[in-house]
């Protein structure tokens, strides 16, 4: 099955710093999205997406219809969908304008899209995977329609693993602490802090605090600096 090309795209996204490169199409009538790989680092992260969307699906993941294997590694193809992506990150900076409009809807309707991305780390959890990169750059949010998607989630990977690394990739407001430890164990807990900071930072504003006294204590528990300090898993914490 052939890649649209990029020849025939309406918009393209080459300013990431992920050794990808993104855009845009038109065919037969629908819109998608291709993401395909310039750098080998790109190429690995494409192949850790493939196995996360082969491990895990659910209506708020946006997964992708089509994957082509190619000289350059996989080709993702997924369906378009309308939105604004929170915090559009790229080599040039960060342009959080859907961030700050999302911080003046009510209240009840953020906790809508915050219930959609704790029930997704559900299925993330039941599938033996991590999160690794999570921040809101993440989050494609429908104003129009009210809804919240997960994109690119391609560093998430299956777990408990030791890290041999120095870090991981991500967003230092959202990681947790182990995750710049060489050696550090990541595990369940660490995807706990990283929805923690999620919780945090979308109930928060330049306004302050939007949340209630219970949700800040959750917030507050999931983002200890120890891992023995938070809910010991995502179930956990989705209780909470």
């Amino acid at each position: 099955m052939s890649v649209p090309s990029i020849e025939s795209a309406y918009a393209v996204f080459d300013a990431q710093d992920s050794g990808c490169l993104s855009y845009a199409v038109e065919e037969a009538g629908r819109r998608w999205f291709v993401k395909t790989a310039t750098t080998a680092e790109g190429r690995a992260s494409l192949g850790r997406a493939c196995a996360v969307h082969a491990a895990v699906r659910h209506p708020v993941i946006v997964s992708p219809t089509r994957t082509v294997l190619g000289e350059v590694g996989p080709t993702l193809v997924y369906p378009w969908y309308d939105g604004s992506v929170l915090n559009h990150a790229t080599v040039h900076g960060t342009d959080r304008t859907g961030l700050t409009r999302f911080h003046r809807l009510p209240v009840p309707q953020v906790e809508v899209a915050l219930d959609a991305i704790l029930d997704a780390h559900l299925a993330v959890s039941a599938a033996g995977l991590l999160a690794v990169d999570l921040y809101d750059g993440c989050f494609l949010y429908d104003f129009a329609a009210g809804r919240l998607r997960l994109i690119d989630l391609d560093e998430y990977r299956p777990g408990p693993f030791v890290l041999d690394a120095d870090r991981l990739p991500g967003s230092r407001s959202y990681m947790a602490p182990e995750e710049f430890v060489r050696g550090a164990v990541i595990d369940q807990r660490t995807t706990v802090h990283l929805l923690g900071r999620t919780l945090h930072h979308l109930l928060d504003s330049a306004q302050g605090w939007r949340g209630n006294g219970a949700q800040r204590r959750v917030v507050e528990r999931a983002t200890g600096v120890e891992p023995a300090m938070r809910y010991p898993d995502v179930p956990a914490l989705v209780r909470a």
